[in-house]
């Protein structure tokens, strides 16, 4: 999640409107990711979200660290468990109920933890994963709820399965065609039976960016909400957007599963600002500020014209994300990792030109950047150490169509050895590449390409060996984001 100059609003210049909380849109959170070398302090980011109201947060752990700085604070928390998980909890009942005693028990006190939801798994049926979730997802579902049905947590939380979006389809893109995807169909079925019987909401994640992204012949204005796109007529509804067309292909999905009023929570929905041609800040606020107008009228989708419950994703960038996905998926933070926010967004849902408030009291390494040292770089041999700095780093705003993507030889070297060196907690030894690198305290910053700072933060554990090999980073030259040299 790294950031750039010219293109993020310059909070010193824009007027902060003061805003009272029962302005707030209600039903949105955010999710709180920490896959980042220099996650922000969690108590830094508590105070950043109160002051911006935001009441509702999702986490994909349990961290102790974080889950302590949620404590006293009042916000209604989805904690997640990993799906690395997933097969303990679903092998023995008693990993389930110890899993409850340590991460959520321990939470339930005077001034603890207002946990409202458990996340088991996290779009553990994607088709990616090859079925490598299908057969423990639902027993641990099982014995999470049991577990906390038998500890007395299930009068004020539930268990719940964040699903892809994918879990389910349509033969001819129309809504009223949605079924489950034939290779998990029993299994959801099963699913969504355990959740009708015990009163436990179904969670999908939607992204319109991906349809976007996945399809080059996509309707650009249906990936938003202004209604300036194609309208699709389905059984006398009409879907003049995605989101609304994505999630009524799920309650028909569930319709036909016998189940007509199951609660529906969108557990992530976002656009990211970097990394495609298509993410940028610009179309980022154009897809919030429809999002939020959305909500703040509580009209629903078509086939459910009521208030939705939805988590905004994310709330920070992620620079140590997979990139399997895609390069943007270390850019879909409202904010940067640093906390300042990258574009306009009003959480009222009126559309008023203001900026969400940044993160306060963040402290940052030296200013001080790794760059190309003109006088011993060999451009013939620097070309491993460029796929090392990116393969450790991240180059991905260095992509066609991104932020940083018009930079000639020297400055692409000098911007992955930057990103390298930062992630590396400027160690000095991540500033060297065989002597091709120095150290700088000139602003390196391009234009509107940010060569940033990293933040001081209390965790070290995206920290390397300092080992330079000759080897190629296929993934990385196959995405583009390695540039011969």
């Amino acid at each position: 999640m790294a950031g750039r100059a010219a293109m993020l609003v310059n909070v010193g210049t824009v007027l902060m409107t003061v805003l009272t909380l029962a302005s707030f849109v209600e039903g949105f959170g955010v999710n709180w990711g920490n896959i980042a070398s220099h996650p922000l302090n969690p108590d830094i980011v508590v105070r950043m979200l109160k002051e911006n109201k935001i009441n509702k947060v999702k986490l994909f752990d349990a961290d102790s660290w974080t889950m302590n700085a949620l404590a006293g604070s009042g916000m209604e928390v989805m904690v997640g468990i990993p799906n690395n998980l997933l097969e303990t909890l679903a092998d023995d009942y008693g990993n389930a109920k110890d899993w409850v005693k340590e991460n959520i028990t321990t939470y339930m006190r005077k001034d603890g933890v207002n946990i409202k939801y458990v996340a088991v798994g996290n779009e553990p049926f994607l088709s990616a994963y090859n079925g490598s979730y299908l057969k423990t997802t639902f027993p641990a579902l099982k014995n999470i709820h049991r577990a906390l049905k038998e500890a007395g947590h299930t009068d004020v939380m539930k268990a719940t399965i964040p699903q892809n979006a994918e879990v389910y389809q349509s033969a001819n893109d129309k809504p009223s065609e949605g079924d489950f995807r034939s290779d998990v169909k029993q299994t959801m079925l099963d699913i969504v039976k355990f959740f009708h019987d015990n009163d436990l909401p179904f969670t999908v994640n939607i992204y319109p960016f991906l349809s976007l992204y996945l399809n080059k012949h996509f309707p650009v204005e249906y990936a938003f909400f202004d209604g300036n796109g194609q309208t699709i007529p389905d059984n006398g509804k009409n879907y003049d957007n995605v989101f609304d067309a994505n999630y009524d292909t799920l309650v028909y999905a569930l319709n036909k599963a016998g189940i007509k009023d199951m609660k529906i929570i969108v557990g992530e929905v976002g656009w990211p600002t970097d990394g495609h041609k298509y993410a940028t800040p610009k179309l980022a606020e154009k897809f919030y500020a429809g999002l939020m107008k959305r909500l703040a009228k509580d009209v629903g989708t078509p086939l459910r014209p009521e208030k939705l419950e939805v988590y905004l994703f994310g709330l920070l960038d992620e620079d140590m994300k997979s990139i399997l996905p895609g390069p943007f998926e270390r850019h879909w933070g409202i904010f940067r990792y640093d906390g300042t926010p990258k574009f306009m967004l009003d959480f009222t849902g009126q559309g008023r030109k203001i900026v969400p408030v940044a993160a306060k009291g963040v402290q940052y390494l030296d200013k001080q950047w790794c760059v190309v040292n003109k006088d011993t770089i060999n451009l013939d041999e620097v070309g491993p150490d460029l796929d090392y700095a990116c393969y450790h780093g991240d180059c991905t705003s260095m992509l066609y169509g991104s932020t940083c993507s018009n930079l000639d030889k020297i400055q692409n070297i000098s911007y992955a050895f930057n990103m390298f060196f930062q992630i590396q907690g400027q160690d000095v030894r991540a500033c060297d590449f065989r002597g091709s690198a120095m150290i700088t305290k000139n602003n390196a910053s391009v234009g509107s390409c940010l060569f940033p700072i990293q933040i001081v933060s209390g965790s070290n554990d995206f920290r390397i060996s300092f080992v330079f090999g000759r080897f190629v980073v296929a993934g990385l030259i196959l995405l583009g984001l390695v540039t011969a040299i």
